[in-house]
């Protein structure tokens, strides 16, 4: 009843059976594992030694505050490591490391340049280092992979300072170049806007008196010439007055004789004279309560008056002459001599009105002239004015444009300067590369993992091959399994004492085999470990 517990609870995992193949094939198992790790292991052994020498290269920011000298180089630094990690990579500047050291140099054939620097670009690995925050870069490393642990140092410092110079080298070429752009695009700035002045300068030399700024002026101007016509044109009509007075008074000491009076005993013409000086003074009176003496109004009145004053008494004087020379020259005066001393005043006057009426004639005509000039001026202003606007709109974007452009190019001058004194962002070497004292490939202790994992499955393997292939019945449970009919009794093993030996020596050389596998697996395992 036990064994029938002892079977049900078994058949899940059938753990005697394990053993028993484990008891009759242990041979089987170790041979295999001890030959599949030795293997393996001698092979970490014999495959050549690969020395890798890593340097720690950290991004500086710049030295000078943003705020205060904005850099005019891209800020991807991604972008610039690829660009430079590229320009590193060519070529043009593997080959000389790779001749300097005499890298990937063979004995029996020599291979070619192109081969030599794509092996080296296998060997070359370039790892970025990342905040953990805002996943900038901060540091990258530089590894260089070689056979020899010198060359490995010293490729991965040539490496080092490749890319330090490179970086410092296309931050100045980019800034310089940022530079230069800027000031051929200020230039062209300056060229539209020195053309722009130049347009509205011919434009305003071209409508001169007509631009908007000066319709306050025209106006103020308009306005007094219109005062200035309107006072040439009454004094013309004062002149054509005085004109025609005075032809009336010609007139009249032509048709008349020198000794004839009017009714109350005055000489003819006379109350002509008395009315035109009374009309005068009545006009003066009217200035007068509107104007001071200095207006040239007033001061034209008083001088027509003073000259019909001057008249009256010529000719007051000269009839009073007529008549007390009347006895003593009756003999020698005549009408017509005394008529030419009335008239000689008279016609002087004519002679003077007629100037004058000539030269305000000539004077109302030049301030038409001029009084239509500039009410063609403010005609012209609103038209004018829509022209200064476009090319003042087109000004006003050109200098907007070179002032935009002044300011970029001043910053970027500076920060050309900064790049120029390595005041930018760089690089700088925190770890150098040191002289690796341990291969990176093979990893030994890697290797003995990886030996030991094999031989374990070669020795399943072969283990179970020759197991599924033996055709012994090895348990009664397997006999048990071929019989239709029950089993009754059991005949129990007879072993000799050289069977019993034979077994003895057996188990012996399993365990003897067995602790020399293991052995061999710890020290082996150890002597990677220390040496490897």
């Amino acid at each position: 009843m036990v064994d029938e517990l002892e079977e049900q609870s078994s058949e899940g995992l059938d753990l005697r059976r394990y053993l028993g193949i484990l008891k009759r094939r242990h041979l089987h198992f170790l041979i295999p594992l001890f030959v599949g790790w030795v293997v393996v292991w001698a092979a970490s052994w014999i495959l050549p030694p690969r020395y890798q020498s890593t340097t720690l290269i950290l991004v500086e920011e710049p030295a000078m505050p943003k705020d205060y000298v904005k850099p005019n180089v891209s800020d991807d630094l991604q972008d610039r490591l690829q660009s430079i990690t590229q320009q590193i990579l060519s070529r043009s500047n593997l080959l000389p490391i790779i001749n300097q050291f005499h890298l990937y140099s063979r004995q029996h054939a020599e291979p070619a340049d192109d081969d030599k620097v794509a092996q080296m670009r296998k060997d070359i690995n370039i790892e970025l280092v990342r905040d953990a925050h805002n996943q900038q870069i901060t540091a990258f490393n530089v590894s260089y992979t070689s056979r020899s642990p010198f060359f490995a140092q010293q490729v991965a410092g040539d490496l080092t300072n490749l890319f330090i110079d490179r970086n410092l080298q296309v931050r100045q070429q980019q800034s310089k170049g940022t530079t230069q752009f800027l000031e051929a695009q200020l230039e062209d700035a300056r060229k539209d806007l020195a053309a722009q002045e130049d347009k509205i300068r011919q434009f305003k030399g071209q409508h001169v008196g007509e631009m908007p700024g000066q319709l306050t002026s025209n106006l103020q101007i308009l306005q007094g010439l219109q005062t200035q016509l309107q006072t040439e044109e009454d004094g013309l009509n004062a002149a054509r007055q005085q004109r025609v007075y005075l032809q009336t008074l010609a007139d009249q000491y032509r048709a008349t004789l020198g000794g004839v009076k009017n009714s109350d005993g005055t000489p003819v013409g006379l109350p002509a004279i008395d009315g035109q000086l009374q009309k005068l003074r009545a006009q003066l009176a009217d200035l007068s309560s509107r104007y001071t003496d200095r207006h040239p109004d007033v001061r034209k009145l008083k001088e027509e008056i003073a000259k019909d004053e001057t008249l009256r008494v010529q000719v007051l004087a000269a009839m009073e002459n007529k008549t007390s020379d009347a006895g003593a020259d009756a003999s020698s005066a005549t009408p017509d001599t005394t008529q030419v001393t009335m008239l000689a005043p008279i016609e002087s006057q004519l002679r003077s009105n007629q100037l004058e009426i000539t030269n305000r004639e000539h004077a109302i005509a030049t301030l038409k002239t001029r009084v239509e000039d500039y009410q063609t001026r403010l005609n012209q202003e609103p038209v004018r004015e829509q022209q200064l606007a476009d090319l003042t709109r087109g000004y006003d974007q050109s200098r907007a444009n070179y002032d935009d452009l002044l300011k970029k190019k001043n910053e970027s001058s500076m920060a050309t300067s900064m790049e120029l004194l390595q005041q930018g962002e760089r690089f700088r070497v925190v770890d150098p590369p040191s002289l690796p004292q341990k291969p990176e490939f093979p990893n030994r202790l890697k290797f003995c993992e990886m030996g030991l994992g094999i031989g374990l499955l070669l020795g399943v393997v072969v283990a179970g091959a020759f197991e599924m292939f033996d055709g012994r019945l090895q348990t009664a449970k397997e006999l048990k399994k071929l019989l239709p009919i029950e089993v009754i009794g059991e005949i129990p093993i007879i072993e000799t004492v050289a069977d019993l030996n034979a077994a003895k020596w057996k188990v012996w050389a399993g365990w003897a085999t067995a602790a020399f596998v293991f052995a061999t697996i710890l020290v082996g395992s150890a002597f990677s470990f220390l040496r490897g």
